[in-house]
């Protein structure tokens, strides 16, 4: 599996993610410092919209523990990773929670490879470990439950996430994006099996041309919670 994302979209620049908010549009923001805002906007920081990839797939599959093929129940192996998105929308100059979002969760397994896509790698059809949606609930919070995402030549260690949300007309906003992971850790984790001997197909962050552009702002803040690993991610919808 190789260059996941290069066929779809384009990255958003930091120039380009502040324009946005001044036209409205579909930005997404998270709470935090380290992009300078106009005057009289909330502390927020601009989290560019990333390329979907060819391995989206709609399964709608609503479920928080994503590690299982629900086909024969047989979990992926790998360390438990416990994630939390806190999912807002930017009105009004003011963050505020964004409830009944649809937020999808997709990442390849320990050994990189995804489920239901047929690749040059091999064939998935018709399995669909590693997938699923939650919908936000009222203070817009979705939990998963899944496994530290093991890599494939070509990119870093990633995961993809979509959120869809109703806008007025009958519209509905899409935001896709992707989260990264500090490199000291994955290399803790990729030292244990089922990563073992993977490493050769797994490039260092800055090395990642996605990255690069944006991944500072889309790192995870991974900690360990036995018996894995745990991490909570906030970001803010412009759906004006």
């Amino acid at each position: 599996m190789t260059d996941d994302d290069r066929p779809f979209g384009s990255v958003l620049t930091r120039r380009e993610v502040l324009a946005l908010l001044g036209v409205g549009g579909f930005a997404a923001m998270a709470p935090g410092a380290g992009v300078a805002q106009p005057a009289g906007t909330p502390t927020c920081v601009a989290r560019p919209a990333l390329t979907e990839g060819p391995y989206f797939v709609d399964e709608k599959l609503q479920r928080s523990d994503i590690r299982s093929d629900p086909a024969d129940g047989n979990v992926r192996p790998g360390a438990p990773l416990r994630l939390v998105l806190r999912v807002s929308r930017l009105t009004r100059g003011a963050c505020a929670p964004l409830p009944g979002a649809m937020v999808d969760l997709w990442h390849c397994d320990a050994l990189g490879v995804y489920s239901d896509v047929q690749d040059p790698g091999g064939a998935t059809l018709g399995k669909k470990f590693l997938r699923g949606y939650q919908t936000t609930d009222g203070d817009g919070l979705v939990r998963f439950t899944t496994i530290y995402p093991g890599a494939y030549r070509g990119r870093a260690v990633h995961i993809h996430f979509k959120v869809r949300s109703a806008a007025g007309g009958g519209r509905v906003h899409d935001f896709t994006s992707q989260l990264f992971f500090d490199d000291a850790l994955s290399d803790q984790v990729f030292a244990q099996p089922p990563y073992a001997g993977r490493t050769d197909q797994r490039l260092r962050n800055q090395r990642d041309g996605i990255f690069r552009n944006v991944g500072a702002q889309l790192t995870l803040a991974v900690a360990p919670a036995a018996p894995g690993y745990a991490a909570t991610f906030d970001l803010a919808l412009e759906t004006a």
